[in-house]
């Protein structure tokens, strides 16, 4: 098992140093790798519409930005967002920022992609919310032809290349791997037919774990493809336990390490763990934060794989 954390922006307050101090010691104690979250904006409830599911002055870092920032202070640490929100960006350019990254790096890159939920923030930066699914079909193939191919050649009903050149290449040698999050119906029929893995998580209403990997094995056979192909992350969070036991997951290494049990036993080789619950609960300093991660990944060391070696 591979445990990636996801970067907690509340940190940029620290400043430089305090985010460098963070990030290396993410690094040195030895998980596989930072994950940058995806928003651009957030917007305010309004008249026409409801309030989003996080505070709309929720600190929201730029997601290559930071990923470009963490390649310059790391050696070993992989590299992911988790996810970015691609139908609201241009897949072109988020091309060549992802190869930029991953070539400087040493290929480090691991891209979680996935729709959005949020259509004020598409709006916000002029594209359509309606239609998303497919311009995402359209632009994963955008990125896997930038990335492997000399001549560029695509015409596809929302993106045009028309014989171009795409230079660097990643440094990874074969195209970026591509995950996509979502839960829903639409998003594990992608994963079938499209991704290098899953990036699951838990939503209201969602049904069983079980369940879904169930119809995902069910949509790969029919898309002509090994299950097992497949990648599978899940973003650590308390799933059916008690009220009490809920409020106290993320506080409580003992209750991460059932859980990452319970999804390795499924098939999972990735899980997620958010630093922001952990704020919560009261790590509020990247000293206290970092100690109480180290206390995680010891905790978990039995299930987790080594750490990655430098490329």
């Amino acid at each position: 098992m591979k445990l990636s954390v996801i970067f907690p922006n509340v940190f940029y307050r620290e400043g430089q140093a305090g985010v460098t101090r963070l990030i290396q010691g993410i690094e040195r104690t030895g998980f596989h790798e930072l994950g940058m979250f995806d928003h651009v904006v957030m917007g305010y409830p309004t008249e026409r519409r409801r309030a989003p599911f996080y505070p709309p002055t929720m600190p929201i870092m730029e997601a290559f930005s930071m990923l470009a920032f963490a390649a310059g202070i790391t050696s070993r640490i992989q590299l992911g967002t988790g996810v970015l929100v691609l139908p609201q960006r241009n897949p072109t350019l988020v091309a060549k920022q992802a190869a930029s990254i991953d070539l400087l790096s040493g290929g480090r890159v691991r891209l979680g992609v996935g729709t959005g939920w949020q259509r004020a923030e598409y709006e916000a930066l002029g594209e359509s919310y309606d239609g998303r699914g497919e311009r995402m079909d359209e632009a994963i193939a955008v990125l896997r032809a930038c990335w492997q191919d000399s001549h560029v050649h695509y015409l596809g009903r929302h993106y045009q290349l028309d014989d171009m050149a795409f230079e660097p290449k990643p440094r990874q040698g074969s195209p970026i791997p591509i995950w996509i999050g979502g839960t829903k119906t639409p998003a594990l029929r992608r994963v079938a037919r499209l991704g290098d893995g899953w990036m699951a998580m838990n939503a209201p209403g969602d049904p069983p774990l079980e369940e879904r990997l169930a119809t995902l094995q069910r949509f790969a056979e029919e898309a002509g493809r090994d299950p097992a192909d497949i990648g599978l992350q899940m973003t650590l969070s308390p799933g059916p336990l008690q009220k009490e036991a809920r409020k106290r997951f993320f506080a409580d290494p003992a209750l991460l390490l059932a859980r990452t049990q319970e999804l390795a036993e499924l098939g999972f080789s990735w899980a997620a763990i958010d630093c922001v619950p952990i704020f919560q609960h009261g790590y509020r300093s990247v000293d206290a934060l970092l100690d109480y991660l180290s206390e995680v990944y010891d905790v978990l060391s039995p299930v987790l794989e080594p750490p990655t070696e430098s490329p």
